[in-house]
């Protein structure tokens, strides 16, 4: 990793208000909108209450699509030309992608800490100190895979709608991740496949210790979880690794 890089990449991430407004705010609103559906979100929920559970939710999204937006700058910065500069330095494609990797982590990490303070502030409660404290941790350390992702899009794809499709794949990643809506029958059986279902589940397994949310949810063990991550981190990772030594090669 070089620490020049990272410092010139949050510098020019913290001038990019409209993307930043997007992928730190709308987390936000989303907790606000969806925790506040069931009831008030204060019925108890696992070691908390449902507003936890929404509020770890929407902070793992946020903090995967900052990530993925973050890491897909690299689209652009192959259009502009600074992909070139970058290929004429002695960094190696591994220490490109630790940098932006680096970078996409830092600004997850204020991400999810906005929407976890907001939801202190508006009634999420968990029994002990530690289920906040892990959960937090889970949802920045796990973000991390999906900054792989988004590298892997921006540099396959090279042009302005990279960042549109890996946003989009976030959504889509989301919606069948058991995220945004708790699912069940086969629809669940295909989420366990996902990237974001063993990361989500990561992240509120301090709150529900694998209980899952809705009818015939069932119970996943810390084990499926744990081994859904890796694997998905394996493959977003030689997927980037893949994409940047591409994108060399042509220059």
């Amino acid at each position: 990793m070089n620490p020049t890089y990272v410092r010139i990449e949050l510098f020019r991430q913290s001038r990019d208000v409209g993307n930043l407004m997007f992928t730190v705010l709308m987390p936000v609103v989303m907790y606000l909108l969806f925790g506040n559906m069931f009831g008030g979100g204060g019925e108890p929920a696992g070691n908390g209450n449902v507003k936890f559970y929404v509020m770890a939710s929407m902070a793992a999204y946020g903090a995967a699509l900052a990530t993925t937006s973050i890491a897909g700058t690299a689209a652009t910065e192959a259009m502009l030309g600074w992909g070139r500069q970058i290929a004429l330095t002695r960094m190696r494609p591994s220490g490109f992608v630790t940098s932006k990797l680096a970078v996409a982590m830092i600004v997850a990490t204020g991400c999810a800490g906005l929407v976890f303070a907001v939801g202190a502030g508006t009634g999420a409660r968990a029994d002990s100190p530690w289920v906040w404290t892990a959960s937090f941790l889970l949802t920045v350390l796990g973000s991390g895979i999906f900054a792989f992702y988004g590298m892997g899009i921006g540099m396959a794809f090279k042009s302005e709608t990279a960042l549109g499709v890996a946003s989009g794949g976030m959504v889509f990643f989301a919606f069948f991740g058991n995220v945004f809506m708790p699912l069940s029958g086969t629809m669940l059986e295909i989420a366990r496949f996902t990237p974001m279902y063993g990361y989500a589940g990561l992240v509120r397994y301090p709150l529900t210790e694998g209980f899952g949310a809705g009818e015939g949810a069932g119970t996943d063990s810390l084990g499926v979880l744990v081994a859904n991550l890796v694997a998905w981190t394996l493959i977003f990772a030689l997927f980037a690794l893949w994409a940047v030594r591409r994108s060399r090669a042509r220059r």
